[in-house]
Parts: structure tokens; sequence; C-alpha cells
């Protein structure tokens, strides 16, 4: 068959998206997926969740400096504390990004996360990436590895500790056990997969017979 015969695909346009570095390891496990060819990812330091209010600078220079190599540039993040600032970036600059107010939200789904927080608003949250920095993150982060008598402090109005777990993996489950026996609320287990993140990313794959 010559190639006047046959009906040459375009290849998909290039997508990039930009990331979250605490969800990295989840994005680079969807974008591996077939229909996810055309697909770049970055990823910005998880770090800057804490000082959120770096994150929408961040994300515009990424957009900026990507632009005009992509035609879609999406952005794996909820509004992770920004307080709406993050939004305006992105109407200003024409992206979208993931629905919702934080990973605990898409992760569960957003109305089984508001059935979750109206049964009992006390509820402190491990995904798996916070499961394994636990301590990193929240002992020292928090310095209660320098300050145990602060552990009060952070967590006393706290009743429960869910673990929200995107694998089936018995170590991170255990990890996060400790994790609520040693802040003193009771544990939680809710396995979400990946939830509504997968949706979100899944309408960035190229349908079956195109080009990717």
């Amino acid at each position: 068959m010559s190639p006047t015969d046959a009906t040459i695909e375009a290849p998909a346009p290039r997508v990039l998206v930009i990331g979250c570095g605490a969800l990295a390891r989840e994005l680079v496990e969807l974008t591996r997926r077939p229909g996810f060819g055309h697909v770049d990812l970055t990823c910005l330091p998880a770090t800057l969740h804490n000082r959120p209010g770096g994150i929408p600078a961040a994300v515009r220079r990424k957009i900026r400096a990507a632009r005009p190599r992509y035609a879609t540039i999406f952005i794996a993040y909820a509004d992770c504390g920004t307080g709406g600032l993050l939004d305006r970036v992105l109407e200003e600059e024409g992206v979208e990004r993931l629905a919702g107010a934080h990973c605990y939200e898409f992760y569960a789904g957003r109305a089984a996360f508001a059935r979750i927080t109206d049964d009992d608003p006390a509820t402190f949250f491990l995904t798996d990436f916070l499961a394994r920095n636990f301590d990193r993150l929240v002992i020292k982060g928090l310095g209660l590895d320098v300050h145990p008598e602060l552990l009060s402090v952070y967590f006393g109005n706290y009743r429960r500790l869910i673990y929200l777990a995107q694998s089936d993996d018995p170590g991170l489950l255990a990890t996060a056990q400790r994790a609520a026996h040693r802040l003193g609320l009771a544990f939680e287990h809710r396995p979400t997969g990946l939830g509504e993140l997968a949706d979100s990313m899944n309408a960035l794959a190229v349908p079956a017979g195109v080009v990717a």
C-alpha cells in the first residue's frame, strides 16, 4: 500500500504536566500508561507546601518557560493552601489545574471527602507520600523531635488519623499505623487508589489508534 492509499495519523500535540512533587510517584505511574506518549512531566519541589504562598509564582515561572513548546499545559496541583492565588495565576495564564482544595480531596473523591470531614472535622490525613515522609515532614518538620511537648499544641484537637492509601503496601500501612500511635490518634485505613487524580490525567490521554 502506498502512502497515498493510507490515512497517515498526525502525532498528538505535546502536553506538559506541571506537578507537585508530592504527587511525582503517582504522576510518573500514570504517564507511563498507554496513551500518554505525547505527555511530558515536570514537578516542582514538594517542600513548597511548607510555604504555599510560593506555589503560584513557581508555577507561573514553569508555565512561561514551557511556552511555546507545548500545545497544552496542565497543572497537577489542587489549591494546596494558596487561598485562591494559584487560580488567579492560572486564569491569567489560561491554564487548568486539578479540581479540589488539596490532594486528600481528589484522592478520596470530593463527595467522599466531604462526608468524611462532616462526620468528624477533627481528622488528620496521610497519603502515601506523607506516610513515606512522616518523620521528615511531620516530626522533624514541626520540631517534635526536639520539642515533643509541642505534640499537644499541634495535635490536641485531632481525634483520628485517616490514611488515604494510593497503593497496597503493607510497609506503608504499618508506617501509617505507627504515625497514628505516635500522635495519639485513632487510626483508619481507606484505600483510595489514585482517585480523581487518575480521572483528570486520563482526560489528557489520546484514544487508541492515535499516534501519541
